[in-house]
Formats: structure tokens, sequence, C-alpha cells
């Protein structure tokens, strides 16, 4: 094993980035509550109203349309409702419609009753069907309300870009709300929350090198808005309340700076680096299969099968091997199970697959140790058909 460790699980969780390190040890002595309106309040308060700005600009937004929350699941949680008001007038929505491949913060469907909740298909390639979206917005039935749509921009574990504009075209046709899980997208493509043609977008302060503890649901406009999850002093202009946890947010802030003012030399330099990674791959194992590998991905992402090789005894063989990687989503408690995105795809539920996902401190080297590491691994594997 290395003497040092190799961190390759950047769409689980990103480092701390320098600047949002320097931004959260400033911001610990600015120790007032961002709701008074004394001067210890209000510079938390500029503070807090900064990041907010920051945090807008990520996705092209008005900063009066970003409400900060704990994270990307209690966004979730927030837009997927039936409830909505337009100014003060109660709006229902009466079905919840999202793809197969969703990340479980989506799939669990928020606030509505299961039976008010529909899935999308996906193609073999991991895209949204937009046809079979088009076919359920057709049969939806309004007199219960409107239809939403929950499609994420780009998915957790294969790292292929959806369709979203295409799909905010029919979902607008139909009259619909369009939901977008941005969290993987952010610092990775160029967001535009009215390009996109989505209603709300939702971001994660820990996916782009900012403090876990800070999200935000972002709108379009203010006047159609979802009923609060969490009431209380009103704070957010009434849509979540609870003192903000300043830290987090002015970290999340100084991430989300980084992410734009570094983006085009990131992106440069993870797609050469994964580029390198996969050739590597292939010539150590010409028969891994790279999920994906044909369509439109982010440039940080590698998500794969070794035949032979389970999915559980893999992450361990790479842990063992000092090589931290996940076998896709680790926002379920830790569980290594089937994955519900290639089971969509319509491959085998059984079929084991790893996620290696790099970032803005990715080095060749570390590409290096990964081929080696990978290298050892499948050389050690059983045959294909033989349990693992």
């Amino acid at each position: 094993m290395a003497s040092t460790r190799l961190y390759l699980d950047w769409n689980a969780t990103s480092p701390l980035h320098p600047a949002a390190r320097e931004a959260v040890l400033r911001a610990l002595d600015l120790f007032g509550n961002p709701n008074s309106v004394h001067g210890e309040g209000r510079a938390v308060r500029a503070a807090i109203e900064a990041a907010r700005r920051q945090v807008a600009k990520l996705a092209a937004a008005d900063p009066a349309h970003v409400i900060l929350t704990s994270g990307a699941t209690e966004a979730a949680n927030m837009v997927l409702t039936p409830d909505f008001r337009m100014g003060r007038t109660p709006l229902a929505v009466g079905h919840l419609y999202y793809s197969a491949i969703e990340h479980p913060a989506v799939r669990e469907g928020g606030r509505f009753p299961k039976d008010k909740t529909s899935e999308i298909a996906v193609t073999s390639a991991g895209v949204v069907d937009l046809d079979a979206l088009r076919g359920l917005l057709e049969a939806h039935d309004k007199t219960f309300g409107l239809p939403m749509v929950a499609i994420m921009l780009v998915n957790n574990e294969t790292g292929i870009v959806q369709p979203v504009r295409e799909a905010a075209e029919i979902v607008h046709a139909h009259g619909g709300l369009l939901v977008v899980d941005a969290v993987q997208a952010a610092g990775r493509i160029a967001l535009d929350i009215n390009e996109l043609g989505a209603d709300f977008l939702i971001v994660s302060s820990h996916k782009i090198g900012g403090p876990k503890g800070a999200g935000a649901l972002i709108s379009r406009g203010e006047v159609l808005m979802p009923r609060p999850l969490i009431h209380g002093g009103g704070q957010e202009k009434g849509h979540r309340s609870g003192t903000e946890n300043s830290l987090a947010v002015i970290g999340f802030g100084a991430a989300a700076e980084a992410a734009l003012a570094e983006f085009d030399r990131r992106n440069e330099s993870v797609s050469a680096l994964r580029d390198r990674l996969e050739a590597g791959m292939r010539a150590a194992a010409p028969d891994v299969i790279i999920h994906g590998a044909e369509g439109q991905r982010v440039a940080n992402t590698t998500f794969f099968t070794l035949p032979g090789l389970k999915a559980e005894t893999g992450q361990i063989a790479f842990d063992l091997e000092g090589v931290a990687l996940s076998a896709g989503s680790a926002c379920s408690s830790g569980k290594v199970g089937e994955s519900h995105v290639l089971t969509a795809m319509g491959n085998d539920p059984k079929l084991g697959a790893l996620r290696i996902s790099l970032g803005f401190s990715t080095t060749p080297d570390d590409i290096d140790r990964a081929i080696a590491a990978f290298a050892k691994i499948a050389a050690r594997r059983k045959p294909a058909g033989e349990a693992a």
C-alpha cells in the first residue's frame, strides 16, 4: 500500500477548497446572529448576502431567488411538494414524475404521497427517454393539479449529461414545473437556470469544494414558490426558517466563486486525466466496461465494471490499495448495493460497478497510481461467472 492515500471519490464529496477554508477561518470571528440588527449581526448578514451572490452566479441566477438550505436533500424535500403558492394564491401540484436514475433524495418523492409519484424511463444509454416523458405528461390528469417533473442535469454515478433543455420544453408545453438537480453539474458544466428552462435548481456546497451543511434551492422567479418545509422565525424571506449556518454558507460562497474562476482550467485538466485513466484501464483489462463512455459525460467521472468482480469486493480491494472510490451514490448510509442507475439502463441488477471521480487537485501521478491499483486488482479477480 502507498504511504499516502489517494482520494478519487469527488462525486461523493470534495475536499475543502483552499479558498473555502480561508473564508471559513475568517468567518469564525463573525459570531453575531445574522438576524440581529446590531453591528455584530449586520457583519454576519453582509457576509451571508455576499455568499448568496456568489452562489447565484454559479447558476447565472438572481441572488434574490436563492434560498439557502442545509444541503441538497433539504432543498429537494422543500421543492418536491404538492403545495405551492402563486403569490398568495394556493396552487396544487397533482403528481411528481422523476427520472429512473435520480438521486435517492429525489426518488423518495419529497412530500408527495407514493401514489402521486411515477418514474420516467431512461434509454440503454442512460439518458432520460423524452418520448416516455411526453407520454406521461399527455396522460396527466390536471384535475388534481399541475404536473411536476424532476430530472437531474448530470447523473451522479455515470456522469452522463441529461437533455434538460429539451425536457423543459416538453414540461412547459404541458403546463408543468421542472425541478433540476444540478449537484453534480455545478462547476463541471456551464449553468444558467434560464437557458436550461428549469423552474427550480438544486446545488450543494460540499460537491464543489465547500463545507458540508450548506446547499441552495434556486428559482427562476419569486411568484411561484413551494410551501415551506421548516417553519419558525421566517428567515430566508419566510421560505426556510432557522438561523443560517453562516460558516458553511460563507464557505459555500467562496467555493462557488472558485469554481467559476477556475472553470476552464479545471475542466481541461480533469478531462485529460480522465482520458488517461480510461486508456490505462483498457490497456490493463481490455474487457472492462465503462458505462456511458459513448455519450456526453462530465469530464471527471468514470463508472466501470470489471467482469468477475463484485462492486463490494472491488471497493474493498481498492481501499486496501490505498485508493478511495465508490460503488455509486455515497448518500445511502454507506450501503453497497445494486445500482438502480444500471438497472434503469437495462443491465443485470447484480452487475457490479465502481465509480472513480476526479477533482481540482487530482494529478497525473494520482492517475498512474490508480491505474497501477486497477491493474493489480484486475489481474487477481475471478474469471467472469465465478463468485468474486
